[in-house]
């Protein structure tokens, strides 16, 4: 075979084996990103279950929000009521005094200190005088009025707040009701979360002046992925990682049910090497265990909407229940039952 032959021949070989390569990969589904959050469960019941649950909690989250914006109102409130009350005592004692002295002058006393002046400097200067008691008068009164209406408006308000308070009251109760009602479905019967008496304290989200919680969008990069977070989010996930939860995390996730395309969302792998298909055993269970411990503990300050991990979710509302959306035994589903990964929903 001539030498020119025998060098084509290889080269031949490799483009054939690259191409029939290449055919094939495009005929297997791609493959997932190694930090590819778990599939949670698409079926209409945990659809329908997790639809209610976001509603209750976030429902119960705005109604002890409000609930806590109407308290500092009030106390706010109290501290103007009481400034008043003890400004009208004051003013009220000066006012009495003013009145007793002009009982005792009268009209008649008035117009003999005119006609008693000895010259015209002197009744210049007794008018002046008399006009400054009269201007020092009417703004005691003046004064006396304007604190009076705030007093009675600091009692108003309060008596409203009070209303406020009654009625989130009521709000948070029937948002709990709400929450159990759903939880009915897959178990939902308290149970005890692990508590790690040693979890940190996370830095905390930043709220509006009010003490409520600033409405977000989907407006941040996610460095898990290459989708978007909110800013509470961002804050949670790099809270969690400098108190040490350090393993692969994914949290935007489109085309997904509940608060995942929304921004809202993470999933943290209790396993050192990324998600996988079994239930976590051990360590890697401690692991999981300590992070949802240190987010339940840090959840008014993160703003968690709730937390799921080894067949158990914790809700503001509720505390810890069970949760098997599956109808299997625990761990039968690790991605469905969380038992792999601990699932964090922000408000």
């Amino acid at each position: 075979m001539p030498l020119t032959v025998r060098r084509r021949l290889p080269a031949a070989l490799a483009t054939i084996v690259a191409v029939a390569v290449l055919l094939t990969s495009a005929a297997l589904p791609a493959a997932a990103e190694p930090n590819s959050g778990p599939n949670e469960g698409t079926s209409a019941k945990v659809k329908t279950l997790r639809t209610n649950l976001e509603a209750a909690a976030v429902g119960y989250l705005q109604a002890q929000e409000a609930l806590d914006v109407s308290r500092k109102r009030q106390r706010e409130l109290t501290a103007t009521l009481l400034a008043a009350e003890n400004k009208l005592a004051r003013l009220r004692a000066g006012v009495a005094g003013y009145a007793a002295e002009a009982y005792k002058t009268g009209r008649l006393g008035v117009m003999g200190a005119m006609l008693n002046a000895t010259s015209p400097d002197d009744l210049l200067a007794r008018s002046a005088a008399l006009e400054r008691m009269s201007a020092r008068d009417d703004a005691a009164l003046a004064e006396l009025g304007a604190v009076t209406r705030q007093a009675a408006q600091a009692k108003a308000g309060i008596d409203t707040e009070v209303k406020e308070q009654a009625r989130q009251t009521s709000e948070l109760a029937k948002r709990k009701k709400a929450a159990e009602l759903a939880l009915s479905a897959v178990g939902g019967y308290a149970t005890r979360g692990w508590v790690d008496p040693n979890s940190p304290l996370a830095a905390p989200a930043r709220r509006n002046a009010d003490g409520s919680w600033p409405g977000e969008g989907c407006t941040i990069n996610d460095p898990s992925t290459s989708g978007c977070i909110t800013p509470r989010t961002l804050h949670a996930l790099q809270q969690s990682q400098k108190a040490g939860f350090k393993r692969h995390v994914s949290c935007y996730r489109p085309g997904d049910m509940y608060e995942h395309p929304k921004g809202r969302a993470c999933d943290f792998s209790s396993e050192v090497d990324g998600f996988k298909n079994f239930s976590s055993t051990g360590e890697s269970k401690l692991y999981g265990d300590k992070l949802a411990s240190y987010l339940v503990k840090n959840a008014s300050r993160l703003g968690v909407l709730y937390v799921i991990f080894y067949c158990k979710i914790w809700l503001p509302a509720t505390g810890w229940k069970t949760y098997s959306p599956t109808g299997s035994r625990c761990g039968d589903d690790p991605a469905g039952d969380h038992t792999n990964h601990v699932h964090l929903s922000m408000y």
